[in-house]
């Protein structure tokens, strides 16, 4: 397992945690939020577009004026100063996890640059999702087992992205690993993650799986 950076580190030792109730740990980006469509305005309003014909920003955003593949090492840094507070919510992600909040602590664990901590705890709350955000860097392995290794349990862990579900499977085997994908688009481009316990992309589905989890383990 990797070692946790210091500045992640500190946002995880501030982190207030019952070692008795459940904890499910979820990423902002195409789960909580609707990422892509955001990058799609962004990407617009700059002449260029996201061709959506497999998944992952790599080789895929084109200039609107030539159709050829453009490299733009600063992208995401300049879609995250510009975009963090207009991010849409995914559709169902406030209300269940209000929901499911009853009977588990809520922690988003992200991945974006750390100026932005704030505009992001900001967007989440103003679409009616006020949990602790914890920026991190790389896969979330690490964090999620540090997490993990303070509550008995259950621990659930909800990410799009296919390295980060197998990095927490791989450090953090008990944890049950949903792969979730906000865009219907994206949804048809990847299969479930190798270290997924489930792939669920429906945010009520999300809340049946957990609440049934949660009860079982009562």
């Amino acid at each position: 397992m990797s070692k946790i950076e210091p500045q992640i580190m500190s946002q995880l030792e501030a982190l207030t945690l019952d070692p008795h109730r459940p904890l499910i740990i979820s990423d902002a980006d195409e789960v909580l939020l609707k990422f892509m469509e955001r990058v799609e305005v962004y990407l617009e309003s700059i002449g260029l577009w996201i061709d959506l014909q497999n998944f992952g920003l790599t080789n895929n955003i084109k200039s609107r004026d030539t159709n050829e593949p453009v490299k733009i090492p600063t992208l995401i840094d300049d879609f995250f100063a510009a975009e963090t507070p207009h991010i849409e919510a995914a559709d169902g992600a406030a209300n269940v996890l209000s929901a499911l909040s009853v009977h588990a602590q809520i922690i988003v664990l992200t991945n974006l640059p750390a100026d932005h901590k704030q505009a992001r705890i900001d967007n989440l709350k103003g679409h009616g999702m006020d949990y602790p955000v914890v920026v991190n860097s790389g896969l979330k392995g690490p964090a999620v087992k540090w997490l993990a290794d303070k509550v008995a349990g259950p621990v659930f862990f909800l990410d799009d992205i296919p390295h980060n579900i197998n990095s927490v499977a791989e450090d953090a085997p008990d944890v049950h690993c949903i792969h979730f994908i906000a865009d219907p688009r994206l949804q048809k481009l990847i299969g479930k993650a190798d270290g997924a316990t489930k792939r669920i992309d429906i945010w009520a589905e999300v809340h049946d799986y957990i609440a049934g989890q949660i009860s079982d383990d009562r």
